[in-house]
């Protein structure tokens, strides 16, 4: 019996093919459909891109189980995200309902101020985030809630969202609990602590220059918010119980609880302090009309904002804006883009794209700097290309590691370019399974934050000038000189 004929390489055209056609169906889309790209043109063209991967992968001597294997595990590998998206829109229902994202509104209106607000915000999302290790956990909490002051003090909604995005990427990047952190290191074999104080020098200026950026573009003037912080409390009894649910959120995060977990049970926290502190709205959420016992009319009102969100019918325009809002249902478009998204990063890494893409890159890169470069070049194409951040930690820091360890390079410095870079600009790609989470959730379309999104467009940029400078480019000694030194 014979053995299957083994795959061919790709040819560049091949390979360069289905990454071309991505991105062109994908511009095509946003031609056409603008911002509504993201619910179903967009998740179009992934699919049709994916055909035309696995059309090449099958010319080439893939069979079509093998390829649809690829497709089915990548996806597989997705379902934390996916079920995190879930999570959240089930949170924000919750939320809406019970007052906290009104009582974060309230207190922030008071508090922060127009002409510092989009510093503040990074400022917020970068401590928190630093401290517990999540942008996702920090963007879905804090964030929401630093969106609603933004939209009733009439700022920017996009500059807010890459606030957020900015302080809450910059903790991720650099806290060692973040589980990114953790790869990148583990991805460079480097002591995790190492990692995170080489990463700090340019993931830190990245920060400050951002911070001073939306410092600049904060809104001079005057803010009168007497008349909103009015309707909020007409709306809903503000009082300091209404911040529970985010409490229980950040501590559960702080603890290393998974952040399905943490989010999901403040989501639940936020129903039963629903139905503590204003039983009235769940019953009326509930439609009450139909009758019923009031315990199962409680109990259906919870139920609807975690699946459908919640309807507010204040009759203050803003107010209802805010808060009508969340639910898993929410997030189902998301999950179609991820889904879509990952079955086409599965197809082309099985097909070998990304290897036929990348080697001759690493052969041409002839200084350190020129390497470095190559480096977050091949992190951002991968983030492009496979829709998932940890892929592209994983992958090109596998591939580039013996080309580093060649040039004399520490492996600190394979590390640190692919958590600087492969992190950042996983929030820029819209269908990314980062970008597209914080699009959902923030409401605000990825092409809309992302010339704003200051620190993870630098972050990377930095990174490769540190390398061309030879800032911080830390070498191995080689045998003799440990045997001197000996």
């Amino acid at each position: 019996m014979t053995s299957p004929e083994e795959p061919q390489p790709l040819t560049l055209v091949e390979a360069i093919i289905p990454v071309a056609s991505l991105i062109l169906l994908v511009a095509v889309s946003y031609y056409l459909f603008g911002d509504a790209g993201a619910a179903g043109p967009n998740q179009v063209a992934l699919v049709a891109a994916t055909m035309i991967a696995a059309f090449i992968g099958w010319r080439r001597g893939h069979k079509l189980d093998a390829l649809r294997e690829a497709a089915v595990a990548s996806v597989s590998s997705g379902l934390g995200a996916i079920f995190i998206l879930l999570a959240v829109g089930s949170l924000i229902g919750t939320w809406a309902l019970s007052g906290t994202l009104l009582a974060m509104v309230y207190y922030g209106l008071q508090i922060l101020s127009p002409n510092f607000f989009y510093l503040s915000t990074c400022a917020i999302c970068a401590v928190v985030a630093a401290s517990i290790g999540s942008s996702w956990t920090v963007v879905g909490t804090i964030g929401i809630g630093l969106m609603g002051i933004g939209l009733n003090m009439e700022l920017d909604p996009a500059i807010t969202a890459a606030a957020v995005i900015s302080g809450a990427y910059f903790g991720d990047t650099t806290s060692p609990l973040s589980d990114s952190a953790n790869l990148a290191s583990a991805a460079g074999g480097v002591e995790l602590y190492q990692h995170v104080r080489e990463t700090a020098l340019t993931s830190g200026t990245a920060l400050a220059i951002a911070m001073g950026v939306f410092w600049l573009l904060g809104r001079p003037g005057t803010f009168d918010a007497s008349e909103k912080i009015d309707a909020i409390r007409s709306a809903v009894t503000i009082t300091p119980w209404l911040f529970v649910p985010l409490v229980v959120v950040v501590a559960l995060s702080a603890f290393k609880v998974p952040a399905f977990t943490s989010i999901f049970l403040g989501a639940l926290v936020g129903g039963v302090l629903a139905v503590v502190v204003s039983p009235g709205r769940v019953i009326a959420f509930a439609d009450a009309g139909d009758g019923g016992a009031r315990g199962l009319l409680l109990l259906k009102g919870v139920w609807l904002a975690l699946a459908r969100g919640y309807t507010s019918t204040t009759g203050h325009p803003v107010i209802d804006q805010l808060v009508s809002r969340g639910g898993m249902a929410s997030m189902l478009n998301t999950i179609w883009l991820v889904i879509t998204a990952l079955a086409f990063g599965g197809v082309v890494e099985k097909a070998g794209v990304l290897e036929r893409l990348i080697s001759p890159i690493i052969e041409r890169a002839k200084s350190a700097g020129a390497l470095v470069a190559a480096l977050v070049a091949t992190v951002f194409a991968a983030n492009v290309v496979t829709a998932d951040q940890y892929i592209a930690i994983v992958l090109p820091g596998r591939m580039f590691k013996s080309a580093f360890q060649k040039r004399g390079l520490a492996p600190v410095v394979l590390s640190r370019t692919v958590g600087a870079s492969a992190t950042p600009t996983s929030a820029l790609i819209p269908w990314n399974s980062c970008g597209a989470y914080m699009a959902a959730t923030l409401g605000v379309a990825t092409f809309s934050y992302a010339p704003y999104a200051i620190f993870n467009l630098l972050s990377p940029l930095l990174t490769i000038a540190a390398a061309y400078t030879g800032l911080r480019m830390l070498r191995v000694p080689d045998a003799r000189e440990q045997a001197s030194a000996r």
